[in-house]
């Protein structure tokens, strides 16, 4: 009935079996971005938000997401993450702030999720704690970068050009 590998010939959705498959060395990166105004840009690296360290409570909040995604989406394995790591770039030229998430393990499935997951829990803590002064943010982009590891191999978006936290270390904060 369907190409999904979570839905089965009747239809139902379920978890799919990956016992019998090789562990292999999984990398996932994704990024994500969350639109403010100038101001809201400037207090954040000015550390001038009244609730506090904007990128550094949003770094430990994107690697707390991570390590509870099969929690929060249906079908997730629990995976035993061996690093997450959560990088930002004041981008004022695009009119905010950019975010990429690494996540690595050695494991049966895929840790795309939860490098997702890690940019958009971090990029939902930035919103939350600039929100009184920014009500017009907005986030978007969460797209997969890139992927290696497991049976599909390498996967590398077409459309996902711009700087690269370890190419350009520097520039990530």
């Amino acid at each position: 009935m369907s190409d999904f590998s979570h839905i089965d010939k009747s239809g139902k959705a379920g978890m799919v079996d990956v016992g019998d498959k090789a562990e292999t060395d999984r990398v996932a990166v994704a990024r994500g971005f969350v639109h403010m105004s100038d101001e809201t840009l400037e207090a954040i690296e000015q550390r001038r938000i009244v609730k506090g360290e904007v990128l550094q409570v949003a770094r430990v909040a994107g690697i707390m997401g991570s390590k509870r995604t099969a929690e929060l989406i249906p079908m997730c394995h629990t995976l035993p993450l061996d690093n997450v790591k959560v990088a930002f770039r004041s981008m004022p030229e695009a009119g905010g702030l950019a975010i990429e998430a690494s996540a690595r393990c050695r494991g049966k499935t895929g840790v795309e999720m939860e490098a997702l997951t890690a940019v958009s829990v971090a990029a939902l803590t930035v919103y939350d704690m600039c929100k009184s002064m920014d009500k017009a943010m907005h986030i978007g982009d969460i797209h997969l970068v890139k992927k290696t590891g497991g049976k599909s191999g390498e996967f590398v978006h077409p459309s996902a050009p711009g700087p690269d936290m370890d190419a350009d270390a520097d520039a990530w904060e």
